[in-house]
């Protein structure tokens, strides 16, 4: 794909699933060269000449999200969905932030850890409950005392986790 920004080429990954939806999508609207645009929309042109597919252009989905938006009485954007893609990237434990970071093509790895790394209250709580529960399993091993201290003086301070 072409970035938006820099008009930079970068690889993007895909599903297996988003294949197929393409490879239907290109079978529905044909041959297309490789510097054309992927996605099109149909639009009413002037002067009475039917619809025409042209270019999904950015000020096109704007469009789009504008009428969507007027209908439902939301205020979605394209970069909301960015967003979304975002911080589910940033929270599936298969990836790294810097696996998002080359995705959203962050020139700074701040930039997407500062933004997406953000954790739920709820989240954090439950790891931390968890990993309370964990040590509570697990056996308690005493530490050998050093030469030179009493053990019964040991136990007193610290009770009779050391042996």
């Amino acid at each position: 794909m072409i970035r938006k920004g820099s008009q930079a080429e970068q690889w993007l990954p895909i599903s297996s699933e988003a294949l197929i939806w393409l490879r239907l999508y290109l079978a529905e609207i044909g041959d297309i060269a490789p510097d054309e645009p992927l996605w099109r929309t149909v639009r009413r042109r002037d002067r009475g000449a039917g619809h025409a597919a042209q270019p999904m252009t950015y000020d096109a989905l704007r469009a789009v999200f504008r009428r969507a938006n007027a209908k439902l009485a939301t205020n979605w954007t394209m970069h909301d969905l960015r967003h979304t893609a975002a911080l589910r990237m940033s929270r599936d434990e298969s990836l790294t932030i810097r696996d998002v970071q080359v995705i959203l093509g962050h020139q700074h790895l701040d930039t997407t850890a500062g933004t997406y790394l953000i954790e739920e209250e709820a989240e954090i709580a439950r790891r931390v409950l968890g990993h309370l529960a964990e040590r509570g399993r697990r056996p308690v091993t005493s530490p050998p005392v050093a030469g030179g201290y009493d053990t019964s003086d040991l136990q007193t301070l610290f009770g009779s986790v050391l042996s």
